[in-house]
């Protein structure tokens, strides 16, 4: 349980340094109300699990160290509904309503569409 622990706290490392870096470059060069650098990292998230969840069905990725290391450790990591959520309620504190609706509406819809499609491109057509 403790080598489970350590591989999953090391992609986390990883994925929410990761997350960091890209979205603070994203941002920076972006100047906008809307958090497009959370908002691409999260969908951006959601592909990469949906491909991993694809190589882990093909058997791919049988080591189930691997699969902690990628999926808790790196993808929970790298990916962030509290920062999410706490964009959206700095949106709606500040009167931005329409941007509120768009980010949780194409976070939540892309979101889904680019994990299935990881998954889909992976296990239908590789």
């Amino acid at each position: 349980m403790i080598k489970l622990i350590l591989i999953a706290g090391a992609g986390g490392f990883l994925g929410t340094v990761s997350r960091f870096l890209a979205s603070r470059y994203i941002q920076n060069n972006l100047l906008s109300a809307f958090p497009y650098g959370t908002f691409i990292v999260n969908i951006v998230g959601c592909l990469l699990i949906g491909i991993l969840y694809g190589l882990f069905q093909k058997g791919s990725i049988p080591d189930s160290g691997w699969r902690i290391f990628l999926t808790v450790g790196f993808c929970g990591g790298f990916t962030t509904f509290s920062t999410f959520a706490s964009e959206n309620m700095a949106l709606l504190r500040d009167g931005n309503f329409f941007h509120f609706l768009i980010y949780t509406g194409l976070s939540i819809f892309l979101g889904l569409t680019a994990t299935f499609f990881g998954h889909w491109v992976i296990t239908k057509m590789l």
